[in-house]
């Protein structure tokens, strides 16, 4: 790799910017190897500094779910540009992304825009304690909400213990008000609130974890959350950062018929470009300022290159409703490439709702964090480098999902399962 020019790159980039890379999981560390620099997308592919292409299950991390590039974002993008790139003040496009996101989430009555799904995350947790006035929040392991200090907790020695910090940076203090439960297991949440009864604000979920490879919420697990919330006078905070628009046009929320009190979004909501949103119950996100007293402000909230991009990408999944056939393909993309590495003799277990699936390399039932782990990450970093080398782009770790866009053809599915049966000779 040394004579290529992602490698030329990877040298160059960190010497200014902390370990080469803006975010961690793009260093490939977990797999062993380098990271590819790209440069340009277009559908369902990809291309590298070298001019390589590559079949893309990435997809920025999930929001391209109408592929790289889609004509008309593209040409929305521009038009806006051509007009301006930011004001710091309103715009009608702000407006109709807001009443489109309503339209197509009933549960949310008033939404705000950010900038990212981190602060979505950081501004829900403020404001479900300022509506309370309790100071703890449940999470549960293995669920990732951004890294905001309150979600970068581990749960110690077990599920019901006090959180400890999981970065350093982050005080004892703050991680003393987050409490960890089990994915999927409703009475280690009930034991936290018995123990803490009357200090919760808020309960914290991906409906579908995302964040720990693909995980589906067990039969009544999401309905267990909204009972013990309503039971408690608990804020129920669905993180859909990921899964908004991606398992169904309306939602996980949708998917799974459960009502939270207030839901974040992120990613397809931008278009692919950097956006983050919150909202939920009218009498909730009335206490954001300048209504009431909890304070959220952001210099580029409501960007109007992501409000068109955002708007442009929902008005075309609910006009053209690609999710029938987005499950058919993932459906049998999931079932065939399980299958091409259980024919190479590897220990497996596939995962998928809708676009988002996940290749566990164990033998187990894969429902929460502590299954999820058991997975072989040594394997998986064998089968990303071989399919790679292929021509087929994985997230660079075990812990991620793949993604499948309306631009994967039939074609493309039937490669990406030919290299998995090659992946590990």
């Amino acid at each position: 790799m040394t004579d290529t020019k992602s490698h030329q790159l990877f040298l160059r980039a960190q010497k200014s910017i902390p370990g080469g890379v803006n975010s961690p999981v793009r260093a490939f560390r977990s797999v062993g190897r380098e990271p590819l620099f790209i440069t340009r997308g277009e559908g369902a592919y990809i291309w590298d500094a070298d001019g390589n292409s590559y079949i893309d299950y990435v997809g920025s991390w999930g929001p391209h779910i109408i592929g790289h590039s889609h004509p008309m974002v593209v040409e929305a993008i521009k038009k806006q540009a051509s007009l301006g790139t930011s004001f710091g003040a309103p715009t009608e496009l702000e407006i109709e992304l807001a009443e489109l996101v309503r339209e197509l989430v009933p549960s949310i009555e008033l939404v705000r825009m950010v900038s990212s799904g981190t602060e979505a995350t950081i501004s829900a947790i403020r404001l479900a304690r300022g509506f309370t006035g309790r100071d703890k929040v449940i999470k549960f392991e293995g669920c990732y909400h951004g890294h905001g200090d309150s979600f970068l907790i581990k749960a110690g020695s077990g599920a019901l213990t006090l959180g400890a910090p999981s970065s350093p940076g982050v005080t004892p203090g703050t991680a003393k008000d987050t409490l960890n439960a089990q994915y999927n297991d409703l009475p280690s949440v009930e034991a936290l609130v018995g123990s803490n009864r009357g200090q919760i604000a808020a309960i914290i979920v991906e409906p579908v974890a995302g964040n720990m490879g693909v995980v589906p919420p067990q039969p009544g697990f999401l309905q267990g959350l909204r009972e013990i919330c309503d039971r408690e006078g608990i804020v129920l905070i669905f993180d859909e950062v990921m899964t908004g628009f991606r398992v169904g046009l309306h939602c996980a929320q949708g998917l799974y018929g459960i009502k939270p009190d207030l839901t974040t979004l992120g990613k397809i909501i931008g278009g692919g470009l950097p956006v983050g949103a919150f909202g939920g119950r009218r009498d909730i996100m009335e206490m954001l300022s300048p209504l009431g007293p909890v304070y959220q402000a952001g210099t580029l909230s409501g960007n109007p290159l992501a409000m068109v991009a955002g708007l442009t990408t929902l008005k075309i999944l609910r006009d053209e409703n690609p999710y029938p056939a987005l499950e058919k393909k993932s459906s049998l993309l999931a079932q065939h490439i399980g299958e091409a590495v259980l024919s190479a003799g590897i220990k497996a277990t596939q995962t998928r709702v809708g676009s988002m699936l996940c290749l566990f390399f164990t033998d187990k039932e894969v429902t929460d964090y502590e299954s999820a782990v058991t997975a072989d990450t040594n394997v998986y970093g064998k089968f990303f480098r071989g399919m790679l080398e292929i021509g087929v782009y994985l997230a660079p770790s075990q812990f991620e999902a793949m993604f499948v866009s309306t631009m994967h053809t039939d074609e493309d599915l039937e490669r990406t399962v030919a290299a998995a049966r090659k992946a590990f000779e």
